[in-house]
């Protein structure tokens, strides 16, 4: 992010695969490989729930940084010295506008196919879901305020709401997320937008827990696989950043 320019994603993106003929120089091979995510942000939190839901935990061992960085790249000030232990390592008004009501005008659309479809695509979770819900689960404590996103809070769309609870309660979605990561990331490094450094303590997070009542609209969550095993004590976000019961 750029002072005085428009937000440009960044799209310097690994173009190699890990397959199972290995054309990419990358075989699939349990425990070769390692999963390093920030739980600040979004498109880790993918990664991280599609691995809870495919059961790899054992398979791809997983090293979480902090959620904080600096030009070079995320900090790993979780880990002592600084160091993962196995791998040593604003808009401008116009644009605002114009993606606000790109926003809203995608969130009313789903809102209308997600009132008599508990998914996205079909009646099982989906990458689609995945992909959603990493936005969603980051509007009220994030980008409501942070990012001037405010026509409505997510808690108050109540189909979009529902559906975030119902996948928030699903194994492998809520409990990968870390609400203290989230907010301690954007508020703190995007200092042109919060130059105090001010870090929120709200908004109250009990309402994840809320029955979400989608069931009613039937569906199976796993198709015909089985829902990931409990999160590994090594693995667990702390009591004091989720609403869920450990």
């Amino acid at each position: 992010m750029t002072r005085g320019k428009e937000y440009s994603r960044d799209d310097r993106y690994l173009t190699t695969r890990i397959t199972a003929d290995g054309r990419d120089g990358f075989p699939v091979e349990p425990g070769r490989y390692r999963l390093v995510v920030s739980r600040a942000c979004p498109w880790a939190g993918r990664a991280v729930i599609v691995r809870r839901l495919l059961g790899l935990e054992a398979a791809l061992p997983m090293a979480v940084a902090g959620p904080l960085h600096d030009e070079r790249s995320w900090r790993f000030d979780l880990d002592p010295g600084g160091r993962d232990p196995v791998l040593g390592i604003e808009r401008l008004q116009e644009a605002y506008a114009d993606a606000y009501e790109r926003l809203f005008g995608r969130l009313d659309r789903l809102s209308t196919r997600l009132q008599g479809s508990r998914y996205l695509v079909g009646d099982t979770i989906t990458e689609a879901d995945v992909r959603l819900f990493t936005t969603l689960v980051r509007f009220d404590a994030v980008y409501h305020g942070h990012c001037k996103c405010n026509r409505q809070k997510l808690s108050e769309m109540p189909v979009i709401w529902a559906y975030a609870r119902d996948l928030f309660q699903t194994p492998g979605f809520g409990d990968t997320v870390d609400f203290d990561h989230i907010k301690r990331h954007y508020f703190t490094v995007h200092d042109d937008i919060n130059p105090t450094g001010i870090v929120p303590l709200g908004p109250d997070l009990s309402g994840w827990l809320e029955p979400h009542g989608r069931a009613a609209l039937g569906g199976r969550p796993f198709g015909d696989g089985t829902p990931p095993g409990p999160v590994t004590a090594a693995e667990a976000v702390p009591a004091d950043h989720t609403p869920l019961t450990p």
